[in-house]
């Protein structure tokens, strides 16, 4: 690998950022015109194919791909959907389901034994003071209840990335679209049983040109686009060159939120966004420091 990264390249994964930051505005938009779990199903349907006529199916178990599939699928983002649709705003969601950080940590240490550093300790506290702002505030666009799907939505994206890693060096792309098989089934299921035949056709024969160029964006921007460079830049490059940009993502997300859908920014919104991912800093870059430093 080589060690220092291009300026290009760091732009790329910088626009990379943006895409997945700006997708939780795109998606909020999108679902004025679809359901919830149809939207999700919708986005893995179309992720599924025509791309798995292109890409092999990776060399791992059909139960590592439906488990992955449905803890991403249903689980992310069936649950960040439906948080999006009424329960928490674009802004505060992008920052919340960046905790998956520190629950991807947590089951590494449980289940791969991992040890977990004291400082790493004190981020995990940091990020749930954070979270704990959030709730006792009630601006009327974020919930409890939303909340706690975002949370949950972040668990299930931390196990999903436990399976993952289980499934080892494979291509990631080809990966996620034979997972994907696994995932709009369910998704489509549930919005059958919740919103019945009738909205459903509805939602597909009335939605507008932003809610499907909010499924393209979905599907192209965010998953095929942005997972097939981001591998290509971890294959390329160290991980601890790469990897902590994933951090821009809550800035990007707050930043169109706000640009695009007006959402207010108080003091104590950028203090709580301030506490999770002063958190997340700590929680990823600590163990680079003292690895450089020994």
């Amino acid at each position: 690998m080589n060690a220092a990264v291009p300026v290009r390249h760091l732009l790329l994964a910088v626009v990379i950022m943006a895409i997945w930051g700006s997708n939780f505005t795109v998606a909020k938009l999108a679902l004025a015109d679809f359901p919830p779990f149809l939207f999700a199903g919708l986005r893995f349907f179309i992720a599924f194919l025509p791309a798995a006529l292109f890409f092999k199916r990776p060399n791992v178990p059909w139960s590592n791909l439906a488990t992955y599939g449905l803890l991403i699928g249903l689980g992310q983002f069936g649950l960040l959907f439906f948080a999006l649709n009424g329960h928490i705003s674009p802004g505060i969601a992008s920052v919340v389901l960046q905790m998956q950080v520190l629950f991807t940590m947590a089951a590494a240490a449980v289940f791969n034994h991992e040890r977990i550093a004291k400082m790493q300790w004190v981020a995990v506290l940091l990020s749930l003071s954070g979270l704990g702002v959030i709730l006792s505030q009630h601006d009327g666009f974020t919930t409890p209840f939303g909340l706690m799907l975002a949370v949950a939505a972040a668990m299930c994206w931390a196990m999903g990335n436990m399976m993952s890693r289980a499934a080892g060096r494979v291509d990631m792309i080809a990966y996620v679209v034979w997972a994907s098989l696994f995932a709009f089934p369910p998704l489509f299921a549930i919005s059958y049983w919740v919103d019945g035949p009738v909205a459903i056709v509805h939602s597909l024969s009335h939605a507008t040109l932003v809610g499907w160029l909010g499924l393209i964006w979905q599907t192209l921007g965010n998953t095929l686009f942005g997972y097939v460079v981001w591998a290509w830049l971890l294959s390329r490059y160290p991980a601890a060159s790469i990897a902590p940009l994933a951090l821009m993502v809550p800035v990007f997300g707050m930043a169109t939120s706000a640009l695009v859908l007006h959402e207010p920014m108080p003091g104590w919104k950028l203090i709580a966004a301030a506490l999770v991912m002063g958190g997340l800093m700590l929680g990823v870059l600590w163990p680079l420091v003292t690895r450089r430093g020994a």
